[in-house]
């Protein structure tokens, strides 16, 4: 069993959370007065990625870097949203530099997206 196999059902479980989070995120943004935009842009993120997991679950027998791209999307968005959420709640971060990690990281996964037009699996 390879490893986009095993990875599959974590990708549509983290699609789903992602995608319910980022609507969450926005209600809050909409109607939860100061610092709006601080759950705006964890909302922008989840709702971003929710649907870029579903599509990389779905083609994990075609994508060979589906595993990484996932992986990396999954903990650059937990760690960008969930700074952001934890700023807006508790005024401090999960620790410095946490958002932009998860911003890096986020770029890794479509860089492994990207890679997978050169590391394709064959037909």
């Amino acid at each position: 069993m390879s490893l986009n196999t095993r990875l599959e059902p974590v990708l549509y479980l983290f699609a789903g959370l992602f995608g319910v989070s980022g609507v969450a995120l926005a209600a809050l943004a909409a109607h939860g007065g100061g610092q709006a935009n601080v759950a705006a842009s964890a909302s922008a993120m989840c709702l971003a990625h929710a649907p870029a997991l579903l599509a990389l679950a779905l083609g994990t027998a075609r994508l060979k870097t589906a595993w990484l791209a996932g992986f990396l999307m999954i903990l650059g968005t937990l760690l960008f949203a969930g700074d952001l959420v934890t700023l807006r709640f508790t005024g401090a971060g999960l620790f410095p530099y946490a958002a932009p990690t998860g911003g890096w990281a986020m770029m890794l996964g479509w860089l492994a997206v990207a890679a997978g037009a050169v590391f394709r699996v064959r037909a």
